[in-house]
This record gives C-alpha cells, sequence and structure tokens, in this order.
C-alpha cells in the first residue's frame, strides 16, 4: 500500500491559473490592470513556486498585467 506524501502539491495548468484569475478579476478581488505578482496573495505560499513556473514556462513575468492572463475581450457595437 502507497500513501501519499501530503507535502507534495499538484501541477496547476495555464488554463487552471486563468480560470482563478478570471474568477478573481469577476468578483472584484483582482483588477485586470495589476501585476502578476499580485494574484500570490491569493494563492498558498506553498503552491505559489508551482504556479510561478507554471507562468514562466509561457513566457508570463510577474510584473506582466493580470489582464494578459485573460482572453481577449470583443465588443461590439450595438
Amino acid at each position: 500500500m502507497t500513501t501519499k506524501n501530503p507535502t507534495l502539491t499538484r501541477h496547476y495548468t495555464i488554463d487552471e491559473i486563468r480560470q482563478e484569475v478570471q474568477q478573481l478579476v469577476d468578483c472584484g478581488t483582482l483588477d485586470r490592470h495589476q501585476p502578476i505578482c499580485a494574484l500570490c496573495g491569493y494563492i498558498a505560499a506553498r503552491e505559489w513556486p508551482y504556479i510561478e513556473a507554471e507562468l514562466e514556462e509561457y513566457d508570463y513575468f510577474l510584473r506582466d498585467r493580470i489582464g494578459d492572463l485573460l482572453p481577449h475581450e470583443v465588443w461590439h457595437n450595438d
């Protein structure tokens, strides 16, 4: 029988990170103009290195804006 090590954490995909960011922006917790590093205040400290590594893999810098992680909004004229 194998037991799980409670210190191991799971890997976050860029899509999961984007979904979390979208929720935080939608509820007004984060603003799309804040730097990505502001996100670390809403992620458990033990998880942050994994989030940061995934962001770096997709060429995001902590100084980039939260809005860079969100899909582009399309505005239609009425």
